[in-house]
């Protein structure tokens, strides 16, 4: 039985036989994998304080590159924190996450207070290339932003802008 399209799977159509000279093969992968991810303490108690909260986001940001990630941005306020991250193809966002809620917890816990603990569940959005810098701006406002919104109406327009159903229950 012959193929339907003889170009597809077949060595005898290549680049050349469609004007697009001799390409050589992809070597490599391409990717773009960037998330804004955001998590609250447990019980949205205000844990991350002025006095060590810069501490605390170059830890993480550290703690990112630490996973093979790549930190673009960090910031938050008292109750919670957000992240810019740039990941690889062969992360899985759960492992990543959880190792590092893991290691940021243990750090605090550490070093500032050891009743410190981060709500089980989480956001995360991907990120396009064109949005990044709004994205990165939005993190670095945060406590602006937070003058006027809660958290809860934060996640809730923003999971309202990515299209994803919750129930106001379950909020962070």
């Amino acid at each position: 039985m012959s193929h339907p399209f003889p170009e597809f799977g077949s060595n005898r159509l290549g680049p050349v036989a469609y004007g697009l000279g001799n390409l050589p093969d992809m070597g490599s992968t391409y990717h773009d994998l960037h998330y804004h991810w955001i998590c609250a303490t447990k019980l949205r108690r205000p844990f991350i304080r002025p006095a060590w909260r810069a501490r605390f986001h170059e830890y993480l940001g550290g703690t990112v590159r630490g996973l093979d990630g790549v930190p673009l941005k960090v910031g938050g306020v008292e109750d919670h924190v957000h992240a810019l991250v740039g990941l690889k193809t062969t992360h899985c966002l759960a492992d990543f996450v959880r190792e590092l809620k893991k290691a940021t917890s243990v750090w605090v816990s550490s070093q500032v207070d050891p009743s410190f603990a981060w709500q089980e569940g989480y956001a995360v959005f991907t990120v396009s290339a064109s949005m990044r810098k709004t994205v990165g701006q939005y993190i670095d406002r945060q406590e602006e932003h937070h003058r006027h919104k809660s958290l809860a109406e934060e996640l809730e327009l923003l999971l309202r802008r990515h299209g994803i159903q919750y129930d106001p229950r379950y909020l962070l």
